[in-house]
Order: structure tokens, then sequence, then C-alpha cells
């Protein structure tokens, strides 16, 4: 398939021989469990829906049926069945299947759902699992296999895959309740339908000013950009350029950082991994380097990308970028009160 690399999960059952069925949504619902016990809400007395981000779904299943004749049921490939295993009694599981902004458009529709009175709370959501499918895709694009993907690097050679899950609850701020490790301010989305794949640096831009206008905020508000960041040939200038152009006069402006040289590309669910880091980056203190980056591309120039090691961090606001194929992006402005 042309890739001998990538940032798997191990799983606690099963070895390479003896695949677990169904892995993203096993992940899953041990996130979603463990959010949702962290957050000290009760779906048996609580309005809580869950929404899904997803790039695959459980793509590797269909593989598997098809080519090694292991049957799974239709319903099982969205994530239904998996979250119910383990929160029964939420009021609806919906799943969006959208590129690899994907997460980031489950966010905004718990958004949404929590300013419409529709919930009382939301967990949003992200996972994929590595499938044949998508392995052979990126390995026809390069023309060697990807040792390492190095975001924003100059000679980069391209993406690599990661996997896993990730949850986060919404609930709407009240006086008196407790503290939540970060605000949403809002999110952009765009989807300009440029190219199959090619990403747009009109559409990107489009996104990030959609979100700094529903977030309430100016670019000069913003003091931690989490970038994208795939290490390909395309997006990593052209996300480059589009950064330039929104923070264009406020210098020094944010710093830049990315997490896939570190975890790979987790599709669907990058947009949140990425809001987990912004929200730990700020509330500690420190952001991580972008793994993998050690001359950045010209494209780059004037961005204070976070290299080699850890940077000191006062800022208080962050924004987390997100694209998918197709153009579907999706842009979060994030605070933290500390």
């Amino acid at each position: 398939m042309g890739v001998t690399r990538g940032y798997h999960v191990t799983d606690d059952e099963g070895d390479d021989k003896d695949e677990p069925p169904l892995r993203a949504g096993r992940w899953l619902a041990r996130c979603v469990a463990g959010a949702v016990r962290q957050a000290g809400i009760d779906p048996a007395r609580e309005r809580v829906s869950v929404i899904v981000g997803t790039g695959l779904r459980e793509l590797r299943a269909v593989e598997r049926w098809t080519l090694d004749g292991v049957p799974v049921r239709r319903r099982d490939l969205h994530f239904d069945a998996a979250v119910r295993a383990v929160l029964p009694d939420v009021a609806e599981v919906i799943t969006v299947s959208n590129a690899c902004s994907a997460s980031g458009h489950a966010l905004a529709l718990a958004q949404d759902m929590l300013a419409a009175g529709e919930a009382d709370a939301v967990v949003a959501a992200g996972c994929d699992a590595m499938s044949e499918s998508m392995l052979t895709m990126i390995g026809r694009v390069a023309d060697a296999p990807t040792a390492v993907l190095q975001p924003f690097q100059e000679g980069r050679a391209g993406v690599l895959l990661g996997e896993g899950a990730v949850a986060v609850v919404l609930q709407p701020r009240t006086d008196g309740g407790a503290r939540p490790l970060a605000t949403v301010l809002g999110t952009g989305l765009s989807c300009d339908a440029h190219h199959e794949t090619a990403p747009d640096a009109g559409g990107i831009v489009a996104a990030m000013r959609d979100a700094h206008s529903r977030a309430g905020v100016r670019p000069r508000d913003i003091g931690l950009v989490l970038a994208h960041g795939t290490g390909t040939a395309l997006n990593d200038p052209t996300e480059a350029a589009a950064l330039r152009e929104v923070f264009d006069g406020t210098a020094p402006g944010p710093l830049v950082t990315g997490v896939k040289g570190a975890i790979g590309h987790t599709s669907g669910s990058a947009a949140l991994m990425s809001l987990l880091i912004a929200v730990e980056s700020m509330r500690t203190g420190s952001v991580p380097a972008t793994v993998g980056l050690s001359e950045p591309i010209p494209e780059a120039a004037g961005l204070r990308l976070v290299i080699g090691e850890p940077a000191d961090c006062d800022a208080r606001v962050a924004q987390v970028n997100a694209f998918g194929f197709g153009g579907v992006n999706a842009v979060s402005i994030i605070r933290v009160d500390r």
C-alpha cells in the first residue's frame, strides 16, 4: 500500500491476527463515558445528546465484511449502539461524517443545540480507526513511503494516519455552576467546494473570520493557534498563507503549533484532539513544540511557530483549525480563565 508507518492505538484485546471488531466505537464509548462522568451530568435526569464527528465511521468493519467475511450489522456503522452501550439514557446519538473537520462540525452543532434549548448538555465527540482504504489512498499520493509526519517543514514527505477517539461535554454557562475547563466562544464553518482534495486559502480565511465574528473577538485577541498542519505539499503552505492574511498587523501574532507530528492525522477526531491541546496549553502556560519541525517552509515566514522546545504562553483565547476534503472547514475559538 506504500505505507510503512502510522500512529496506532494498541487495543486491549486481540492482536494482529485477531483484530477486534468495531474498534472506533469501542474507543468512542470509553471516551464519551469518561467525559460524562468527569462533567458530573446524568443522562437519566437531564436531556443529554451526543454528536459524533467522523471521517470514516466504521469503514474498517465494511472492509473486513467484504474481504474476510466478518459480518457486521449496518446500524453499527454509525455510533448509536456504541454510545448507548455505556450511556443508555442519552436522548439521541447523531453521527456527522464531515471528513477531517468532522469533530469541529460536531462542536458547532452542539453549540447550536444548546442555543436552541434542545438539550441541557451535549457531548461533542470524534473518532476514527485506520482502514486499508485510507492507507492505500495516502500511499498512492506519495512518491515514497513517508517516514515521519512533519507539519510546516521544508521538504516534508506527506501525511501519516493516527487513530483514536475524543469527547468533550458542552453545557450552558450558569451563575454558580461548576467552573468549566474552557469556554467555547464560537465556531466558524465554510464549505468552499474548491476541489475534491486540494485546500483553498479563501475558504479557510472565510471560516476563520466567521469564527472570529461569532466569538466576538478580533485577530489581535487570539494568543494561540492550533494549526491543522498535515505535513502535506498543499495544506501547509495554504494554511500558512491564510494565517498570515488573517493575522496581518497583529505583531507579534499568536503562537502557532500543531499536534499531528506527535499523534498522526486522526481524521474526524482531529479538531477536538487539537482543542484539548489548546485548553491544556492555556491552563498550564506551556505550548508544546510542533514535533518534526526544524526548518519551516517559506510560506510560514512571520508566523510564531513553536519549534524545538515548549513555549511559555499567557494566552487566554485560542483558535483551533480543522480542514477537510472538499473544502469542509471548521475553526473554533475557545477561552480559558485561570
